[in-house]
């Protein structure tokens, strides 16, 4: 789930007794004339749109120096390996118009990016969230298409790409990350050739055929091409990647490999393209699933809602790919049907807030809010409700108390690139209980073959999908689980981000025949 972006004052110092005496030379430089020292030099970076931290105040937990670790999945996949590395992150700070310097913190340097109002609203908002979002994600609902949005995609993507070449050492490896950040891998490659450039698209790529719909899809492509690794999710997002380029600017695909030609028609260099699915951190998930105080707070949940039969829970950035309201439409349904009685079952549903000044999903926060409203206003008892309707995000504890206390997990999304959720349940469930009912549409399916895979629009299949879940035998369910929770624990977050700086190190035999 992404983190809300906060925006207070102040700048975090960092602990980093050599960085502390540069930053005293610099003030010293700036009293006497003279130039600033020569910004720090890093052998690995780590871009995307935002920094992995948030601000914070003083008096709430974790915060160090008015700041503190961000939630998010990237967040939870890269810190770690960060520490470990002569290395830094590049992104923006998440408050508009305010200029920091670089600094450290819980052991990663962080390298951040000034954006504006306007950006937000033109790169961000705009062409990021409102043109290629719903476009990569299969047109669920129209993107727009606006110049002024692309010039101002072009221009924040460079912003990032200067950062990264004032900082980089020679050599250096470079990790871009994500759809906000595409034109970034080619201005590398221009500024600073002796690059090694990673690409991970994070989201979906769609099929050439609603790609084509992009005004600027040729300077995407170019853009992309410009990273010697260009990695994906699922297969079929690297595929679709390789036939745009094919299509749109007549490259040469051979198998994984794309080559990039110059203007007198040489190879300059071959990116490739291959799937590296992401994962979570099992070990930190199956450990807090074991902790006392969590199991507890699991059954509290349970006693706070009147111990019903079955809970059913549903975890989401409220956002339109997610299929919320097929969900809530099943689950009305099935209520409706008296399948489940509002006395036995009930539907926890967490919707964190998610880019609330966005039209598409003020409307959508309107619609999901309406039917949990008429499904509880129709549904409920004095003691029971139907509906436990959470527009918050929480901290990971409190989420692994919720996959404790639910008997069934419900995926309903319609497009979904990978779905962390649907693994974080998997692997909290240590007892190996429990059913996990996934759309065949995220591609956590890919892995998780003995979910329960339905389609999210039959709305009369993924009624007889969740009936199946909450009468299923335990023996059954003990069986899927434990399948499931192998799967995760052999291919967790730490081998994906190995798997793909190690393709990415690989030396590509030249073929410019």
């Amino acid at each position: 789930m992404e983190t809300a972006e906060r925006a207070e004052h102040g700048v975090s110092t960092t602990d980093k007794p050599t960085e502390e005496a540069d930053r005293d030379t610099e003030g010293k430089a700036e009293q006497s004339g003279r130039a600033p020292a020569t910004p720090a030099k890093f052998s690995f970076m780590v871009v995307s749109n935002r920094l992995p931290v948030d601000r914070c105040s003083s008096e709430e937990s974790g915060c160090e120096d008015g700041w503190r670790r961000s939630p998010g999945g990237l967040v939870t996949a890269l810190a770690p390996m960060m520490t470990k590395t002569d290395g830094a992150w590049v992104g923006w700070h998440g408050a508009p118009d305010e200029t920091v310097q670089p600094f450290s913190h819980g052991g990663i340097d962080l390298v951040p990016v000034q954006l504006s109002t306007d950006d937000i609203e033109l790169f961000y908002e705009g062409f990021s969230n409102s043109t290629l979002w719903p476009l990569y994600h299969d047109a669920v609902v129209p993107p727009e298409f606006h110049r002024t949005w692309w010039d101002a995609y072009r221009k924040v993507n460079k912003r990032f790409a200067d950062a990264v070449a004032e900082h980089a050492e020679h050599g250096a490896t470079v990790w871009v990350q994500d759809y906000q950040l595409q034109l970034v891998p080619r201005m590398l490659r221009e500024a600073r050739p002796d690059l090694k450039i990673g690409f991970f698209n994070h989201i979906p790529f769609p099929p050439p055929e609603i790609f084509a719909q992009l005004p600027w899809r040729r300077a995407i492509i170019d853009g992309l091409l410009g990273a010697d690794l260009v990695g994906f999710q699922r297969s079929s997002d690297a595929g679709n990647f390789m036939r745009s380029a094919r299509r749109f600017l007549g490259a040469s695909v051979k198998q994984q490999q794309i080559h990039v030609k110059g203007s007198n028609g040489k190879t300059t260099h071959i990116a490739r393209a291959q799937a590296f699915p992401i994962s979570i951190d099992a070990q930190q998930i199956s450990k807090l699933a074991r902790k006392p105080e969590i199991i507890e707070r699991a059954r509290q949940i349970r006693r706070d809602l009147g111990n019903p039969k079955t809970i059913l829970l549903g975890v989401d950035r409220l956002d339109y790919t997610k299929g919320i309201s097929h969900r809530l439409k099943a689950y009305e349904e099935l209520l409706a049907d008296g399948k489940v009685t509002v006395e036995d079952a009930t539907l926890i549903q967490v919707a964190s807030p998610s880019r609330e000044r966005v039209e598409q999903y003020r409307l959508l926060r309107e619609e999901v809010e309406g039917t949990v409203g008429r499904i509880n206003g129709t549904y409920d008892t004095m003691e029971n409700t139907a509906v436990r309707y959470l527009h918050h995000s929480y901290p990971i504890e409190e989420m692994v108390a919720l996959y404790l206390a639910a008997d069934v997990m419900l995926i309903t999304a319609l497009r979904d690139v990978m779905n962390l959720v649907a693994k974080e349940y998997v692997t909290a469930r240590t007892n190996n209980d429990g059913a996990l009912v996934l759309s065949e549409f995220a591609g956590a399916a890919d892995q998780l073959k003995q979910a329960l895979l339905m389609n999210p629009h039959d709305i009369d299949g993924l009624k007889d999908t969740i009936m199946k879940a909450v009468n299923m035998r335990p023996a059954e369910a003990s069986r899927r689980m434990r399948s499931m929770r192998k799967q995760i624990l052999d291919h967790d977050v730490d081998l994906w981000s190995a798997e793909f700086l190690a393709a990415l190190n690989e030396k590509v035999v030249r073929d410019d025949t």
